[in-house]
């Protein structure tokens, strides 16, 4: 049977990366488009899985790019951009509500400055919406496909049609203690204070929690004392340190622009509903509670709570909404706007979900 609109949107786990070109394959033969990423794990009823695959299908296709080997720079980066938008004018004179949903390679370090781009170029015309994927490891892998390319170090793009954008929630609270991150690039922080990074993160890991944090346990206690980027709304957008450069430098999953203020962040309880009430809230202004949802949850979230813990805050979450299906994966990072047809933010440490009726 041939589908010649069709098309389906693919997550696969990492230990699936193999099947691809089966799946490349098989879409092709079929007349279907195909569009996907790899992502650390699945979300299936409730549980985090690591075989198989959520292959969410359209009747017709909406608009879809990948692009591949991501310029760093400001020039190419605004340039990529530019053409994206072009590329979309069309379909956004169309007067359905719109949401650009991305997926980013993991190791793209400058996704904030994509957005901040998009914005400045799309504005509130698209809601927005999406994630990291990539290994877990962090370790370079191509992660993103096409019925023809297997890629890294790209984003791909997809511009939906009546979705109503991701909610995202973390429910981190903010710690007393400010500083600024007074020398930083992309996403590592190198200096705070003027003072080394790592010096003044292990000062304040200390005094706050109690907790020695050092070069040889650093990846195994980090994740559970992330920062947050303190923005003018007193919202905080959180930055979780994943290891350490050479220099000592902190690199996190995320930009930290230059003189942005920081605090460390406290996580909620394991079993805290406060998370889940605001993402329920969220959701339910985009649609009725009989919908179906795609889920990202972030896997530094699952690291500071523990699997088991993880999956039960997502099952509480999936238990109000008896009716839909909730399709999700593993993420590294968390893309949605601020508010309704607001900025779009890049996060750590969130759980996001979005309305995903079939089309």
């Amino acid at each position: 049977m041939v589908f010649p609109d069709g098309g389906i949107l693919a997550l696969l786990p990492e230990a699936e990366e193999a099947s691809v070109p089966a799946l490349q394959a098989a879409c092709s033969a079929s007349g279907l488009s195909l569009a996907g990423g790899i992502v650390p794990a699945l979300i299936v009823d409730g549980e985090f899985r690591t075989d198989g695959a959520w292959l969410l299908g359209f009747g017709r296709m909406p608009p879809c790019a990948l692009h591949e080997d991501l310029p760093t720079d400001q020039g190419g980066a605004e340039r990529l951009v530019d053409g994206i938008a072009e590329e979309l004018r069309e379909s956004l004179r169309e007067e359905s509500e719109k949401t650009l949903f991305l997926l980013f390679d993991a190791m793209v370090p400058n996704v904030g400055t994509y957005l901040d781009h998009l914005y400045l170029r799309l504005a509130n015309r698209v809601r927005y919406s999406g994630s990291n994927v990539g290994s877990e490891t962090f370790l370079p892998r191509a992660c993103l496909f096409d019925n023809e390319r297997f890629v890294r170090n790209g984003l791909l793009i997809m511009l939906l049609d009546n979705r109503f954008g991701a909610n995202l929630e973390h429910g981190y609270r903010v710690s007393d203690r400010t500083v600024y991150a007074t020398a930083a690039k992309g996403n590592r922080i190198d200096q705070i204070e003027w003072r080394p990074a790592f010096d003044v993160y292990k000062e304040m890991v200390r005094d706050r929690f109690g907790t020695e944090i050092t070069a040889e346990n650093f990846y195994r206690y980090a994740v559970h004392f992330p920062f947050g980027i303190l923005r003018a709304n007193h919202h905080a957008v959180v930055r979780i340190p994943v290891s350490l450069s050479e220099d000592e430098s902190l690199v996190c999953v995320g930009e930290i622009p230059e003189n942005s203020l920081l605090a460390l962040l406290e996580a909620p309880a394991a079993d805290s509903e406060e998370t889940v009430d605001r993402l329920e809230e969220g959701v339910l202004c985009g649609g009725a509670p009989e919908s179906d949802q795609l889920m990202f949850y972030c896997a530094g979230r699952r690291m500071h709570f523990g699997s088991g813990a993880a999956e039960s805050e997502i099952r509480r979450y999936a238990d109000r909404f008896p009716s839909g299906r909730i399709a999700g994966a593993l993420s590294l990072g968390e893309i949605g706007g601020s508010t309704i047809h607001g900025y779009p933010l890049f996060h750590n440490a969130c759980i996001s979900s979005m309305i995903w009726d079939a089309e």
